[in-house]
């Protein structure tokens, strides 16, 4: 069988693997991210840098060791313009205040970005959706498969019982580490219910409950958040009517749901058309 040049030229191109670049790569989900990449759970990705705060223990230390993997030959290193630009997609799970301080390179460089980052202002998302007009950007509170659904069926569980005066309740559990609350998933849940009721959730959104707050109103969506130990994350969105109580949930039993998904975003991600895409775009939900 004969090959000819651009059959050739092709096949490099399908085979040619993506460089991704770990933002907060010291970080839980920064070490997820790197000993994924590193055992193949994605396929078609090689790591290409691993970034962090100076501050940070193991700067200058191979970022494969660290994560608790094999070695990487990659070393984890404070400045992002040394990786960035050559990279093909940076997975961001930094902070709020880094994520949206680098928005403006990372868009003058045209590398995608997968931005896993929660606890982000207004500003601070104006600053990313700024960057969607020149770099492909894919953001969630939440990376998995699962979680993703979940919104789907707590979105059409909404719609189903708008009208019928049921009460929406999101609760959530992480880890003693975690510094925002409510968890971006429990705002992507809340999101979702907002939606089946056509609600803005700014609106009726309440954060938590003390003293005495009076009966509760009939246009509400309430968020609770549980932190202790080492929770992965729990979510639970209760649809509380009179005589029944309907609950969807969702429990992480391993971070690296969260880091598969985030590096299938990466995969997804690589080469496409700047803009703003979400996770259901990525498992075509």
């Amino acid at each position: 069988m004969t090959i000819n040049a651009s059959q050739t030229e092709g096949s490099k191109i399908k085979n040619q693997k993506s460089k991704i670049v770990i933002l907060g790569a010291a970080g839980r989900m920064g070490k997820a991210l790197i000993r994924c990449i590193l055992e193949d759970k994605v396929q078609g990705l090689e790591l290409h840098g691993a970034v962090d705060i100076p501050d940070v223990p193991g700067i200058g230390s191979d970022a494969g060791i660290l994560a608790g993997s094999k070695e990487a030959n990659i070393k984890l290193i404070t400045n992002l313009e040394e990786v960035g630009p050559t990279a093909d997609v940076i997975v961001d799970f930094s902070s709020h205040v880094g994520t949206a301080g680098n928005a403006p390179r990372i868009a003058e460089w045209g590398t995608g970005w997968v931005i896993g980052t929660t606890g982000l202002n207004d500003e601070e998302l104006d600053a990313i959706n700024t960057a969607t007009a020149k770099t492909a950007v894919v953001r969630s509170g939440n990376m998995s498969l699962g979680i993703n659904l979940l919104c789907n069926l707590v979105e059409a569980g909404a719609r189903a019982l708008k009208g019928k005066g049921y009460d929406i309740e999101v609760t959530e559990a992480h880890h003693n580490l975690k510094k925002d609350a409510p968890s971006g998933t429990a705002l992507m849940l809340g999101q979702a219910a907002a939606d089946g009721y056509d609600w803005n959730l700014k609106e009726v959104q309440a954060d938590g409950r003390t003293g005495l707050p009076g009966e509760r109103p009939e246009k509400e969506i309430g968020f609770h958040a549980i932190r202790g130990g080492d929770i992965i994350g729990d979510h639970t969105v209760m649809l509380a009517g009179m005589g029944e109580l309907l609950e969807l949930s969702h429990r992480a039993t391993s971070r690296d749901v969260f880091a598969i998904g985030a590096l299938q975003a990466a995969a997804w991600v690589a080469g496409k058309d700047a803009g703003l895409y979400s996770m259901k775009d990525v498992l075509g939900l």
